[in-house]
């Protein structure tokens, strides 16, 4: 048989990896699975691209091989929960850089191109770059490191900007496309505009979209990859990036879901720059009631059902570990203990599930807001651990509340709610929350993990 058709078949092969993969990362239960999977089909396509191809020099490739299993392994073993989201923003920046630069190699070994293989290019390279920039304004957001830019940025006349460079990427795609080999300049603008529009689309985005933003430009990863497979005419290559760009599309758009928003108001209203009233919940007056370990553990000892959210915090005071251990010490004492999981709690998709699968945490005790929140009232305390906005109840009592019509994890309607933060500051959306002021609140002040080993030692000690 046609050494080319085998290549076929072991790609069709590597693409059915890839799809039974992502159907595994739906479920945490099979996640590590499904990952260990697709990174099969990956290990394969490569290989076959590498033997099926003229190659003139092993060399190189076998260099940046090495260097990029050298830093992806001390990367992935060192690197701290907290910063998880950061890492997934770089992966995101590198594979749009990638893309970027095949359309641009492509394009000097082929200066005499047909129009779709110069407009596959052209997509690669704008997808590729605006993908880049704008997953590294997302990493400077998430990481804090300039306090500047790390809420909303916006300026006056900020969407007349972006719309008249999008029109301009627009145009000079038509020129290009009509005559490629003439219109290297042009290229070489579309290049800049796409690496501009990466920064101006991302800044004027709040802290509190953040796990939108990153599943979004997960998305353009893919998109441009794939696109990057039409200027190589690699059909793995093809079908990986069509399948991470439609699977985050669709992961953007439960995120907006689970907020009660539209694409189009995350990426242009400019969430998380505005000053709330004292109406909308800055500013609010009132008197927080707080409570210490042994205390809030005579309360725990007492309880029947435990509700456990987990929030950004968790991750900061890297708690998941004694947060399983507190949740075991209950149901030995006869507790029924759950956890709610809010979708957009952390800084990116499935933060939360990533950190309690880490501590080995039960999947069957995960439970998201609508299928707690109905029976909320019979919850006899609600621990919430360094979350704050997805239990903010302005979100569904305060109509001025920027976070107005967001869906909640309730808990302000348990019975008794203990606050776990270091300070009464605002959460990442910058918005205070009125349920530290609430009757059935408890504010439990330190270190998430020193309060819940504290309380741990209670229930061994009694």
């Amino acid at each position: 048989m046609n050494p080319v058709v085998w290549t076929n078949i072991a790609y069709l092969g590597a693409s059915v990896c890839f799809i039974i993969g992502l159907r595994m990362l739906s479920s945490p239960a099979t996640a590590r699975k499904g990952n260990l999977l697709s990174a099969t089909g990956m290990l394969i396509a490569i290989v076959l691209t590498l033997i099926s191809k003229d190659i003139v020099t092993y060399k190189w490739i076998a260099i940046a091989i090495l260097i990029g299993t050298v830093i992806g392994f001390f990367t992935a073993r060192l690197v701290a929960m907290t910063r998880m989201p950061e890492m997934v923003a770089i992966f995101n920046g590198f594979g749009g850089i990638s893309s970027l630069l095949v359309g641009w190699s492509v394009y000097h070994m082929m200066r005499d191109q047909g129009a779709f293989t110069a407009f596959t290019i052209y997509l690669s390279v704008l997808i590729g770059g605006l993908t880049f920039t704008g997953s590294m304004v997302a990493f400077i957001k998430l990481s804090d490191t300039w306090k500047a830019i790390s809420k909303a940025v916006l300026y006056k006349g900020q969407q007349i900007v972006n719309g008249a460079l999008l029109v301009a990427t627009v145009w000079i795609c038509v020129l290009y496309t009509m005559n490629s080999a003439a219109h290297y300049p042009l290229f070489l603008v579309a290049v800049v505009l796409s690496l501009v529009l990466g920064v101006l689309v991302v800044i004027p985005i709040g802290g509190a979209d953040m796990p939108v933003v990153i599943s979004l430009l997960n998305s353009y990863s893919g998109l441009a990859a794939c696109a990057a497979g039409f200027v190589i005419k690699n059909n793995i290559l093809i079908v990986a990036g069509a399948l991470v760009g439609a699977s985050g599309m669709v992961l953007t758009n439960i995120m907006c879901k689970a907020m009660n928003r539209s694409l189009a108001n995350v990426l242009f209203s400019g969430f998380g720059s505005v000053t709330t009233s004292k109406k909308g919940g800055g500013g609010i007056q009132g008197e927080v009631s707080p409570i210490n370990v042994a205390d809030a553990y005579l309360i725990l000892e007492a309880a029947r059902s435990v509700l456990i959210v987990p929030g950004y915090g968790l991750a900061v005071a890297q708690a998941q570990h004694v947060v399983r251990e507190l949740g075991e010490l209950l149901e030995e004492n006869g507790c029924e203990v759950k956890y709610g999981i809010h979708p957009v709690a952390g800084r990116m998709p499935g933060h939360m599930n990533v950190l309690l699968a880490e501590a080995n945490v039960p999947y069957d005790e995960l439970v998201e807001p609508d299928e707690i929140n109905p029976t909320m009232e019979t919850v006899d305390v609600c621990i919430v651990v360094g979350a704050n906005d997805v239990v903010n109840p302005a979100a569904r009592d305060d109509e001025s509340s920027p976070i107005y019509g967001m869906p909640i994890v309730e808990v302000d309607r348990a019975r008794t709610v203990f606050v776990l933060k270091r300070s009464m500051a605002s959460g990442f959306a910058g918005i205070d929350n009125p349920l530290f002021f609430k009757d059935n609140t408890r504010m439990l002040f330190g270190d998430a993990k020193s309060s819940i080993s504290g309380l741990v030692a209670e229930f061994k000690g009694g």
